[in-house]
């Protein structure tokens, strides 16, 4: 699909931030087709716009603060950056950075959950966020790991308005917009060790084709291709700088 502005509540930009930049541009180029172009104005302080077919479809960054780790990160579309941020910390979230401008662009802020999750919110002016949506090659679900799934259920829907399901795999969605779930850590066999987070699933037409090439370009191979009957083919893997994002292979009809 094509969005042409955000949906207030959903997914509307991933950006990865990187200790290497262009070598990040360059294994996401490969694998999924992207054209990097890093902004040359000093203020925008090496912010790099990915595009597909000429469109926006993620953005990378260097590394802003220490102890920062290497990983992507989803931006959800608000009206209120400002009010939102407040109402993040009434509800147990932690303000990691204050909503600012962006040029012209939009206003946004990074946000912590109460259990450790990290996200951003965007308040879109000029800039309105992705273009491409479940398209090959780009940002297609968006999973949160927790072992608190009620209470990340309960802070979600109160800070963003979210509809949630109440089964194994609860879904996320706003309106007639499905573009989500949310993982049970608990379940899922995770070291301890490993914080709650958000999951980028990127669109592929064979998972095990477009994991095999992630390796060749120097990935490394966490979970799968495997497929989940009546759903498709997942994957998880880790760039080389350390990022670790997943494939989803749609289930093909007839």
């Amino acid at each position: 699909m094509k969005p042409t502005e955000a949906l207030i509540g959903a997914p509307c930009w991933i950006e990865l931030g990187t200790d290497d930049v262009p070598a990040s541009g360059a294994f996401y180029g490969a694998l999924f087709g992207w054209t990097v172009e890093t902004d040359p104005r000093e203020e925008a302080g090496g912010y790099t716009m990915c595009s597909l077919d000429s469109l926006p479809v993620a953005a990378m960054s260097p590394l802003y603060a220490p102890g920062q780790p290497v990983a992507w990160t989803v931006s959800f579309a608000v009206d209120d950056a400002d009010t939102i941020a407040v109402r993040a910390e009434e509800l147990g979230g932690t303000v990691i950075m204050t909503p600012m401008d962006v040029f012209h662009l939009g206003r946004f802020s990074v946000i912590q959950d109460p259990a450790g999750a990290v996200f951003c919110i965007w308040q879109p002016r000029d800039f309105q966020g992705f273009a491409l949506w479940d398209e090959p090659g780009t940002a297609c679900w968006v999973e949160l790991a927790t072992r608190d799934v009620p209470a990340a259920a309960s802070f979600y829907k109160a800070l963003l308005g979210w509809s949630i399901t109440d089964d194994d795999y609860p879904h996320l969605s706003v309106g007639d917009r499905h573009f989500g779930g949310i993982q049970d850590m608990a379940k899922t066999g995770l070291a301890p060790g490993v914080p709650p987070h958000w999951l980028l699933y990127f669109n592929t037409e064979d998972a095990a084709a477009s994991m095999q090439k992630a390796t060749e370009l120097g990935a490394d191979t966490l979970m799968g291709p495997k497929e989940l009957p009546g759903t498709g083919h997942i994957g998880v893997a880790r760039d080389p700088q350390g990022a670790v994002f997943a494939f989803y292979q749609a289930e093909r009809k007839g």
